[in-house]
């Protein structure tokens, strides 16, 4: 997965952190926790403030 795929990374972050409200997570934590996902192979260096935004949107809206 690449930092563009906001969807399938929050489909991976509800199924591994059941107990975890992304509504709760920091922008830095939720880096952390996208650069752990076995799947995740892109650049740290390309992830901004939107891409994390897209991101724990779409995690919210899988929960």
């Amino acid at each position: 997965m690449k930092w563009t795929d906001s969807l399938d990374i929050a489909i991976e972050l509800a199924d591994r952190y059941p107990e975890v409200d992304p509504r709760t997570v920091r922008f830095t934590e939720l880096m952390d926790l996208v650069l752990a996902l076995d799947d995740f192979d892109d650049d740290p260096k390309r992830c901004g403030e939107k891409i994390l935004e897209a991101i724990q949107q779409a995690w919210i809206d899988e929960i």
